[in-house]
C-alpha cells in the first residue's frame, strides 16, 4: 500500500470538482515517455521457526530496514519511526504485517525492471543471511492465523484495521495474510486510458489464473487456487470488484471521479499523523463538511491518498495499476509486466486483446471474476469456454506487442522472453497453486512447512 511522502506545504487546495480530474488528465503522457512500475510483495519469515518477525525484535522488521540503508537506501520515517525506504530502484515499503514490498522505479523496458527486480532480492538475501529470515514467494501464508501476526507501526493501517471488520469478513485476511505482484502502466490520452482499462479489467482473471498461487490456509488445502483473489470478494465491497461503468458508453475520467467520491474515506492526513475519516464521505469533504475536520477544505494530496484506498481489480490514479496477481518467484515478478506491457504498449497487440474480449457482457465478465479464485484457468468465459482456451491466443497477442517493441538488452534479445513462466504453465495445463497441491499431497506428505525449502526467494 502507499507510502506518503508529499509535504504539505504549498498543497493546492481543491476549489471545484473540475479539480479531481487533474492527476489523471496530468498522468497522460506521449508514447516515448510511457514506463513500467513493477510492485511486488514477499513475506518475511524467521529461519529459525518460520514466525513472522515483529517490527522490533532483535533481526526483525526494523534491523531489516536498517541494514538496507548500507545499499543506499534512505529512510522515511513516520512518528519516528522508519516505515519504508527511498532510494534509485523506487521506494521500499511494509505491508500491514510486515510484508516486505519493491515499489520499482517508472522504467523505460522489461530489461531494466528485471534487473531492478533481482537487485532488490540479492540486497534482501543477503540481509536474510546475516539475520537469519527468509522471504517467501506466495499469495497468502500458507500457515499463519491472523493472531499470529504483527503489526506494522503505520497509522493508516491502525485506522484501516479498525474499519475492515465493519465492512467484510476478510479485509484482515488481505491485510495480514496476503502478497501481490502488480504492473503500473501509462496512456497517452483520455481515449488511450479508457480501452487499456477495459482490456485490462476484461483479462485481469487471466492473470490471476495463471498466477494463482494460494491454495493453503493455516497449513491446509484451501479449496482456492488464488484465495488471495478469493479474499476480496468480501473485503468491501464499497471499493472493490469489476467496475461495470468501466464498459458503458462515455466512460472517462470524470466517471472514475464519480466512482472515487461514492467510495467511503479511510482518513486525511495532517501534521504527521493519520486522522480517522473511515466511513465518511469525500463530497462532505469538497463542500468543508467533513466532521473530523469541520470548515475545511481538502488539497490535492488528500484527493491522491483517496484515489489509493479503493481496491478494483484496475485502479486508475495517473496511471493505470493491475492487481490481479498472487505473489511468487523473480520469474513472475518479471512475467506479470511482461503480459500486461505486450498487451497495452503495442497498439496493434491492443486492438487484437479489444477483440478477443469486447463482446463479453457484464454478467459473464462477473461470473468469470467470482469463480476465477476457484477454478483459475477453467473458469467459464462469456460466450461458452474456458480461460484455457484463450490463454495461449492471449499470451500470443502479448508476444507480438513486446517483438513489435523490439527493446533489446546487451545479448539482443527483446522482452518476450519474460513471458516464458507463463508459456510453460499454459502448455503444463497447471496452474503454480495446483503444483503445490500435487507436491502437497505427494511428497511433502501432508507438511506445508515444507514450502518455505522450496518457495523462498
Amino acid at each position: 500500500m502507499s507510502t506518503r511522502q508529499v509535504s504539505e506545504r504549498n498543497d493546492p487546495v481543491i476549489e471545484r470538482r473540475e479539480d479531481l480530474v487533474v492527476p489523471m488528465a496530468k498522468g497522460e503522457k506521449p508514447r516515448e515517455n510511457w514506463r513500467i512500475g513493477t510492485e511486488h510483495e514477499k513475506f518475511v519469515y524467521a529461519q529459525s521457526d518460520h514466525h513472522a518477525p515483529s517490527y522490533d525484535e532483535k533481526g526483525g522488521i526494523l534491523d531489516l530496514l536498517v541494514a538496507l540503508q548500507d545499499y543506499g537506501w534512505k529512510p522515511i520515517l513516520e512518528g519516528g519511526k522508519i516505515i519504508a525506504l527511498s532510494g534509485a530502484d523506487g521506494n521500499v515499503s511494509l505491508e500491514p504485517a510486515g510484508q516486505l514490498e519493491l515499489s520499482g522505479a517508472p522504467l523505460e523496458n522489461l530489461h531494466q525492471t528485471c534487473a531492478e527486480t533481482g537487485r532488490h532480492l540479492a540486497q534482501v538475501k543477503e540481509i536474510g543471511e546475516k539475520f537469519g529470515i527468509g522471504f517467501l514467494g506466495l499469495g497468502m501464508w500458507p500457515d499463519k492465523t491472523r493472531e499470529e501476526l504483527p503489526i506494522m507501526p503505520k497509522g493508516r493501517y491502525a485506522i484501516m484495521l479498525r474499519h475492515m471488520p465493519r465492512v467484510g469478513s476478510m479485509g484482515l485476511d488481505m491485510m495480514l495474510r496476503t502478497c501481490t505482484i502488480q504492473t503500473n502502466l501509462d496512456y497517452s490520452s483520455e481515449a488511450d486510458m479508457v480501452q487499456k482499462f477495459r482490456v485490462s479489467l476484461a483479462l485481469q482473471p487471466l492473470a490471476t489464473a495463471l498466477f494463482a498461487n494460494s491454495p493453503f490456509t493455516e497449513g491446509k488445502p484451501n479449496g482456492m487456487l488464488s484465495y488471495r483473489s478469493h479474499i476480496w470478494s468480501d473485503t468491501d465491497p464499497a471499493r472493490t470488484g469489476m467496475l461495470p461503468f468501466v464498459f458503458e458508453d462515455g466512460f472517462g475520467y470524470e466517471r472514475y471521479v464519480d466512482y472515487m467520491l461514492d467510495v467511503p474515506m479511510y482518513f486525511v492526513y495532517r501534521d504527521g499523523k493519520y486522522i480517522d475519516a473511515a466511513g465518511l464521505s469525500f463530497r462532505d469533504f469538497l463542500d468543508g463538511k467533513l466532521s473530523v475536520l469541520p470548515g475545511e477544505k481538502p488539497t490535492l494530496s488528500d484527493w491522491n491518498d483517496h484515489l489509493s484506498t479503493a481496491f478494483p481489480e484496475v485502479r486508475l490514479k495517473s496511471f493505470l495499476e493491475m492487481r490481479g496477481a498472487d505473489g511468487g518467484p523473480w520469474g513472475r515478478i518479471c512475467a506479470l509486466p511482461a503480459f500486461w506491457v505486450g498487451l497495452l504498449y503495442d497498439q496493434g497487440a491492443l486492438d487484437a486483446a479489444w477483440n478477443l474480449v469486447k463482446d463479453w457482457d457484464m454478467e459473464g465478465r462477473e461470473k468469470l471474476r467470482a469463480s476465477v479464485p476457484k477454478l483459475a484457468l477453467d473458469a467459464p468465459i462469456p460466450g461458452g469456454g474456458s480461460l484455457r482456451d484463450i490463454a495461449a491466443e492471449v499470451l500470443a497477442i502479448s508476444r507480438s506487442g513486446l517483438n513489435s517493441r523490439a527493446k533489446l538488452n546487451a545479448a539482443g534479445d527483446n522482452e518476450s522472453g519474460y513471458l516464458g513462466p507463463l508459456d510453460d504453465i499454459v502448455a503444463s495445463g497447471k496452474v503454480p497453486a495446483q503444483r503445490l497441491l500435487d507436491r502437497f499431497h505427494g511428497e511433502w506428505g501432508g507438511d506445508v512447512s515444507r514450502v518455505y525449502e522450496e518457495k523462498s526467494f
